[in-house]
């Protein structure tokens, strides 16, 4: 009976030690890395087999250590080529906005100290931590950039883009601990060809095309005027509006006999700087001012001053008198008409007509 006691009390001892045993050793704790967020890789083009930039924003949870934490890329369908730590660019943002306040880190083929190590192994980039906490963690919580391409700093070269247009993942990870994935959709083309048409345009008009005079004197020069009464001073008798959207800009002409009356006529002038011309002698002329950039022909130059002024006209000669070597909107010319009369003119009613051309240079 002792004996089966004993051995009871044995039993149910080792039971007990075991259960204790059991309930005292703490449980296996697994550790899993963080998901990183806000993950995007923006593409200068997304055009197959092509090369491109890459633009990669991510913001870390957990944060990057100095001198133990590494970030790899994972590029593996890209042609990586001769792009190096020099087409790289690393910055960090101060908080998770991603929103353009980047701070830059400095990069060279290997880490050293406030320095990251940049380097392809194959077509895995791996970003390796400074040596130096003070200048080289990313703290949690901060929006990370990597570019990758010609948009970096110094960069050269690109990486090549998978020659097909299947969706392709790519992968975040490294010994910070924190991990994401996204994937890209390639297209044969992702450029759209947009075509559209502008008509050609000219726009012409005259203010005014009856002028006039009025009484000729040999002893004092007359100015046209659009109320056909003419003018004892210098003054436009009527303004040429032109616009055209022809490459090469427009041509200004004039065609037309000189005053005439019967078989009578005034003489045509050709006057240099000089602002009434030479009373007492026959003298028909134009002269012509711009409010624009306009070319006025050097022999109807009335942008001088009084004194410097041009006056010309050829009778029956298809003649131009301004020009305009780019596209214009809207420009304004105005039109001098100056004549002198001798003593012995013949009397009578002079007049003529002047047609204008306005041609676009397309």
């Amino acid at each position: 009976m002792n004996k089966h006691y004993k051995l009871i009390n044995r039993i149910a001892s080792t039971i007990v030690i075991f259960l204790l045993v059991f309930v005292l050793t703490p449980p296996y704790q697994t550790t899993y890395a963080a998901s990183l967020t806000k993950i995007s890789d923006t593409l200068s083009t997304l055009t197959q087999n092509v090369v491109a930039n890459h633009t990669i924003l991510f913001v870390t949870p957990t944060g990057v250590q100095a001198d133990a934490d590494t970030i790899t890329i994972d590029l593996t369908d890209f042609t990586v080529g001769s792009v190096d730590y020099t087409d790289i660019d690393l910055a960090v943002d101060g908080d998770a906005n991603c929103d353009g306040s980047w701070t830059d880190k400095t990069l060279a083929a290997a880490n050293g100290a406030g320095v990251w190590g940049a380097t392809f192994t194959g077509a895995v980039l791996t970003l390796d931590a400074p040596t130096d906490a003070t200048t080289g963690e990313i703290t949690a919580g901060v929006c990370v950039q990597v570019q990758i391409g010609t948009n970096a700093t110094s960069g050269n070269a690109q990486l090549q883009s998978p020659n097909d247009t299947n969706s392709h993942t790519l992968e975040i990870a490294g010994t910070f601990g924190d991990t994401g994935q996204f994937a890209i959709d390639f297209v044969a083309d992702d450029s759209v060809n947009i075509t559209s048409t502008v008509d050609p345009s000219i726009t012409f008009a005259i203010s005014d095309t009856s002028i006039g005079f009025g009484p000729l004197s040999a002893s004092a020069a007359r100015w046209a005027t659009a109320d056909t009464a003419g003018s004892a001073t210098d003054t436009a008798a009527h303004t040429i509006s032109i616009g055209t959207n022809a490459t090469d800009g427009y041509i200004v002409t004039y065609n037309g006999a000189t005053l005439t009356s019967s078989g009578d006529t005034i003489d045509v002038a050709s006057i240099t700087n000089d602002a009434d011309g030479t009373q007492g002698a026959e003298q028909f002329g134009m002269g012509f001012s711009t409010n624009g950039d306009t070319t006025i022909a050097a022999a109807y130059d009335h942008n001088a001053t009084a004194g410097n002024r041009d006056w010309a006209f050829v009778a029956s000669t298809t003649t131009t008198i301004a020009s305009e070597s780019v596209p214009t909107a809207s420009e304004t010319i105005s039109a001098f008409y100056l004549a002198n009369i001798a003593a012995n003119t013949e009397a009578g009613t002079y007049n003529t007509d002047i047609t204008y051309i306005a041609t676009a240079t397309f």
